[in-house]
């Protein structure tokens, strides 16, 4: 059946515009991703830290729920039905009552664990929103250097291959040995091996940071001028305990420490002190029923209003649960000692391996600036000769050793480079920097 021209182009229209969805994911795919867009989504996407935010929420209700006990309540209710007989309950239409708590001696101690709980929920939170960052970070990074080591790898094995052309063609003249020959095909599958290695450790690192991010895998690039330069961090080890004590996650068991601290003192002063309440309540009661019959003022009009005190002289499940809060108290502390002293040995572990892996990166750099200019020597012998008188030429052979040479110290300048970058994300975690430099990138 042939269809107007006029369907026809209102069909090629919708089939356009549900297309571009597609299109627009396509472009998206092949999309660069900056550093700071990556970390951004990471926190954005990650299931820890949206539990963090639960948690702080939790204990920001919990500091409104400590001190709400003083605000009065408003309660509406209704007790309307049929009675027989002598009255059993109050036939009350509708009654409003309100109650509050007056005075208590445990209730501001209360208040402060409540605080001392938001406070350790939000230092909790900034220790996985660090931790997250320092993840989304490192894969990135190693994304970038494998990247530029796949790359260089790819340059070395061209190399390679004109080496073997060359000495299989001077094996079959019978000018070298055949040991040369081997020599270079094993140069070349040492090149595919260690390719083969960066090409999974790269796939593996797009797919950590699919996960972190909610993007696709595939084809996930990086941009390298997005990557904002390391900070410089000190050589001393005299400020690792100033540094450590200020770590977020030792905040937060530091600060839940306290609150349970609280909390305990709490239930100790529950004992053997008053316990002031107010109430008030106003009640309209049914005249159709028969409690006429029985009260002789009866009347449908009813208020009353009060203060309740409470003081108790013996309880022996209160004093339990104070001696059980006591001991969470000092389980916490200690648990904040023990984090406080494991970061510290943490923090220098982190600051010596930061200082032994920046001086490997210097020794890799300038192994790989002398093979770049023993490369330039060589080239320059290729093309205007040796300049000295009975000089020896350099060979076609040490040309290609040269470059293989020069690729080969520039990857094991890339290898010690993702070494020290790692330890040094690490550090940054550590010491709650590692934001401060994230949102450098965005500025890079």
């Amino acid at each position: 059946m042939l269809q107007s021209p006029m369907r026809m182009a209102k069909r090629i229209s919708w089939v356009a515009l549900a297309a571009l969805p597609l299109l627009a994911m396509g472009t998206a795919a092949h999309a660069q991703i900056s550093l700071y867009t990556a970390t951004d989504l990471a926190l954005r996407n990650s299931p820890e830290v949206r539990i963090g935010v639960a948690d702080v929420q939790r204990a920001a209700a919990s500091v409104s729920e400590s001190k709400d006990a003083y605000i009065p309540n408003f309660v509406f209710g209704s007790n309307l039905g049929y009675s027989y007989g002598f009255p059993v309950g109050q036939p009350s239409i509708y009654s409003v009552s309100t109650q509050s708590l007056v005075l208590s001696f445990s209730q501001r101690d209360y208040i402060r664990s409540a605080r001392q709980g938001l406070l350790s929920a939000e230092d909790a939170l900034k220790s996985k929103r660090d931790k997250v960052l320092a993840e989304a970070a490192s894969d990135y990074l190693e994304l970038n250097i494998d990247t530029r080591k796949i790359a260089a790898l790819d340059e070395e094995k061209a190399y390679t291959q004109a080496l073997v052309g060359i000495e299989q063609d001077r094996v079959q003249a019978g000018v070298d040995p055949r040991l040369n020959l081997l020599q270079a095909e094993l140069t070349s599958a040492q090149i595919d091996l260690n390719r083969i290695h960066t090409e999974q450790d790269a796939a593996q690192m797009r797919t950590q940071l699919a996960n972190l991010t909610g993007l696709p895998a595939v084809n996930f690039q990086t941009v390298a001028n997005s990557i904002p330069p390391m900070p410089e961090f000190s050589t001393s080890t005299a400020m690792d305990a100033q540094l450590s004590a200020a770590n977020a996650q030792v905040d937060a068991a530091r600060a839940d420490a306290q609150s349970k601290l609280y909390k305990s003192l709490g239930d100790h002063r529950k004992n053997l002190r008053p316990l002031l309440s107010f109430g008030a309540q106003y009640s309209r009661y049914a005249r159709f029923n028969n409690y006429a019959e029985y009260y002789q003022h009866f009347q449908s009009n009813n208020f009353d209003i009060g203060v309740g005190i409470t003081i108790p002289i013996f309880d022996a499940t209160a004093r339990a649960q104070a001696r059980e809060a006591a001991a969470e108290a000092m389980h916490a502390e200690a648990l904040a000692d023990q984090t406080r002293q494991l970061m510290e040995e943490n923090m220098s572990q982190l600051r010596g391996s930061v200082q032994e892996l920046n001086a490997e990166q210097r020794v890799a750099q300038l192994q790989s600036e002398i093979a770049q200019a023993q490369l330039q020597t060589v080239e320059q012998e290729l093309e205007n000769g040796s300049g000295q008188p009975g000089g020896q030429p350099i060979t076609p052979q040490q040309g290609e050793q040269a470059h293989i040479q020069e690729r080969a110290r520039y990857i094991d300048q890339l290898d010690a480079h993702l070494k020290l970058v790692r330890a040094q994300i690490s550090l940054m975690q550590l010491t709650g920097s590692i934001d401060r430099w994230i949102h450098s990138a965005a500025q890079h």
